[in-house]
């Protein structure tokens, strides 16, 4: 990325990615463009960059940053950068756990062949929980599967239902999509009883953070069969080895992938280029986060 920033007038980078000593000058940092790994100290970076003018995550959460910010500097997120990927990844796992693709992998490891009926996308109904610009980009890929699509969002709009009417919504769901971004209203907000209320068969796919979900409570329901998942994040994250998800039942699990794609890369780097372009002109920043997300 330092490369491609250094044509920019005026601009000279430091690479710094939390496993190096942090270079000298920091003091003098105006925008910091933060790995995609979490570095070890958010605060005490931040803490240290005194001229600090602009955050730009590579992520579309911001829950590392948000709390710590120190006054006078814009933090702004990588909204649109990873909704192809993270809508393609959530596309592929709920097709894959209805037509028991893993369970099809395994057989053919084995050597079996084991011919039965699976379930299907088509004629179900998909929950999207979250529905942002990765839930609209999600929708559009969704259009082709013969599928009924209903959108939750926080704040209720033409079309889409508001985060209130949710529980009377999740026991018509085949799928529960969970694009919610990490705050401590969503903080576990997929619990026992979010959980029980989904129909029985129902998949839940996770795009989301992991610390929305009771892992405990999702592990009851995979267990007894009664729900069956995909998972690109997990709580804790990463899944330990050994850890009871790893062999639950009905369960997908990637290891937090959805977006880490080439296409979010040449996003990216076009979303990150543009965004310096309009700091060093004195223009209006895009992205700007101005409440919890």
């Amino acid at each position: 990325m330092a490369e491609v920033l250094s044509d920019l007038p005026g601009v000279e980078c430091a690479v710094y990615d939390g496993t190096s000593p942090v270079p000298e000058g920091i003091e003098e940092v105006e925008v910091w463009i933060p790995p995609l790994v979490t570095v070890p100290d958010v605060p005490g970076t931040l803490a240290r960059m005194g001229s600090l003018r602009l955050v730009q995550t590579v992520t579309a959460g911001v829950e590392p940053y948000r709390p710590h910010m120190p006054e006078g500097a814009v933090l702004c997120n990588a909204r649109g950068v990873h909704d192809a990927g993270t809508a393609e990844w959530a596309v592929g796992a709920m097709i894959a756990v209805l037509r028991e693709f893993p369970e099809f992998v395994d057989a053919q490891r084995r050597g079996e062949w084991t011919y039965h009926h699976t379930g299907v996308l088509a004629d179900s109904t998909v929950l999207i929980v979250g529905y942002g610009s990765i839930g609209a980009a999600l929708e559009r890929r969704l259009e082709g599967f013969e599928v009924e699509t209903v959108r939750v969002a926080r704040t209720a709009r033409e079309g889409v239902h508001g985060m209130e009417e949710l529980p009377g919504l999740l026991p018509q769901a085949d799928v529960v999509v969970l694009l919610v971004p990490a705050t401590s209203d969503t903080a576990g907000m997929v619990d026992a009883a979010f959980l029980a209320r989904m129909k029985d068969g129902a998949v839940l796919v996770n795009a989301a953070r992991g610390g929305i979900v009771d892992t405990d409570a999702l592990i009851l329901e995979l267990k007894n069969g009664r729900l069956r998942a995909a998972l690109d994040v997990t709580a804790p994250e990463p899944l330990p080895e050994g850890h009871p998800l790893w062999s639950a039942p009905g369960v997908l699990i990637t290891p937090h992938v959805a977006g880490s794609t080439p296409a979010s890369g040449r996003r990216m780097l076009r979303l990150i280029k543009a965004q310096l372009s309009r700091y060093l002109a004195g223009e209006q920043l895009i992205n700007v986060i101005t409440d919890s997300y």
